[in-house]
């Protein structure tokens, strides 16, 4: 396809796939008239862990509203098109083709990296489609990513902070947490979801500095579990909403994020069903995700289940370890296992490893930056863990399938390793 060509020789514009520096992605965006300047009202998103689902959770309760919705994440799972959603459907390929050759026209041979020249594509398009909301999804940090080049947002919102790309962002917690709350803007609300002491400290510390207002989690807002679904509390009142559609209990913390930013919306009203039907209508590929039919799930005997998660540090996988136990108590847990480089195999296993039976590992398709299967099979090895070194996803869901069961198998530890499952299976991402 065309884009792929023209994707491909934009990833080659610079030689390094991150730099986290404003003054390339400032220069561009003034040579093409500042389309940052020119979006719907803007809510942006950092944090570690949960970014993509509270931007999911809040988008189907926009769109329940009636609401028209601009959303861009990262990275992507199938196709380069996840990343911009204009007014709910994903970017055409020939708009989003036409828009990077626009860019890369007003970049001339000047360095860019990848990340910002794509969202300032995605910031051309947002600027002229008709929209009532962009939700905006930092890529990595805060103070120096690419989306911070919105001025003035209408809300900001850091979901739970841990330990991840500290290569980037600092090898504390609290410098990583001073790189996220740096998207805070003076004057405008910051929704803060729960956080470790320590990265809450920061996060008020940089409010009190800039100005901001925060809603904090636990005190300006609430939720648990209930029979029914979710028992959600504020300033506002008590809420009572289903269950959420993603699965894990750490969905409950998103969703109430998701809400706790509806109610703070200024202009765009949300009605109570709205808020409920998107907790309860909220998509996200590739978190906590069951493939119930496909190649893949083909390969596994009957009453077996296949799932597929992307998360790729300890906190995520802490998060993926209560979930198993809330979903799966009583059945032997398989993994299936790729990591990308710069990771910690060690520490993204720990909460998993007293839940699981066995581990096959395997190289991340397709990318020439993850980390060996080897080291990975050495790492589960050194927690007690029983691992095989597998050629690839079908060869170790054939050996798992030799294995006891019922059972379920979870394919984790990469976002890469996840999309490349899903068009292993052939599950695509619905527009």
């Amino acid at each position: 396809m065309a884009i792929d060509a023209v994707l491909r020789r934009l990833e080659r514009l610079y030689p390094r796939a991150i730099d986290l520096d404003l003054g390339r992605i400032r220069r561009l965006l003034s040579a093409l008239d500042h389309p940052e300047r020119r979006l719907p009202p803007v809510v942006h998103v950092a944090g570690t862990n949960g970014k993509g689902s509270v931007v999911a959770f809040l988008r189907a309760m926009l769109e329940a509203a009636g609401h028209r919705v601009h959303a861009y994440t990262s990275p992507h799972l199938i196709r380069f098109t996840e990343r911009i959603r204009l007014a709910g459907r994903l970017i055409e390929d020939e708009a989003l083709e036409r828009i990077l050759a626009e860019c890369e026209a007003a970049n001339g041979d000047k360095p860019i990296t990848f990340f910002e020249i794509t969202t300032a594509a995605a910031f051309c398009a947002f600027a002229r489609a008709p929209g009532d909301v962009v939700l905006l999804e930092t890529g990595l940090g805060g103070r120096l990513d690419a989306t911070n080049m919105v001025d003035t947002p209408m809300l900001t919102a850091i979901t739970p902070i841990s330990l991840d790309h500290q290569h980037y962002l600092g090898d504390e917690l609290t410098d990583i947490a001073a790189e996220k709350a740096a998207i805070l803007k003076p004057g405008v609300t910051g929704v803060i979801g729960p956080q470790p002491a320590d990265a809450m400290a920061v996060v008020e510390a940089e409010a009190r500095r800039r100005g901001t207002p925060l809603l904090r989690y636990g005190a300006s807002y609430a939720a648990h579990a209930t029979e029914a679904g979710i028992a959600y509390r504020s300033a506002m009142g008590r809420l009572d909403l289903p269950a959420p559609a993603l699965f894990g209990p750490h969905q409950i913390e998103n969703a109430a994020m998701a809400v706790a930013c509806a109610e703070s919306f200024e202009g765009l009203r949300i009605p109570r069903q709205a808020l409920a039907a998107g907790v309860s209508a909220a998509r996200w590929p590739a978190r906590l995700q069951r493939l119930g039919d496909g190649r893949l799930a083909g390969l596994l005997p009957e009453r077996w289940e296949l799932w597929l998660d992307g998360g790729h540090n300890p906190a995520a996988a802490a998060a993926l370890a209560e979930s198993a136990l809330t979903l799966w108590p009583d059945r032997p847990l398989y993994l299936v296992l790729g990591m990308m480089a710069r990771k910690t195999p060690e520490a993204f296993l720990a909460p998993l490893a007293p839940l699981t039976s066995a581990v096959w590992t395997l190289g991340v398709p397709g990318e020439a930056n993850a980390l060996p299967a080897g080291d990975l099979a050495q790492a589960a090895g050194a927690l007690g863990l029983e691992a095989t070194v597998a050629d690839g996803l079908e060869d170790a869901l054939r050996a798992i399938a030799a294995q006891p069961g019922p059972a379920q198998v979870l394919i984790c530890g990469s976002l890469y390793l996840a999309g490349a499952a899903l068009r292993a299976n052939g599950t695509d991402i619905l527009d």
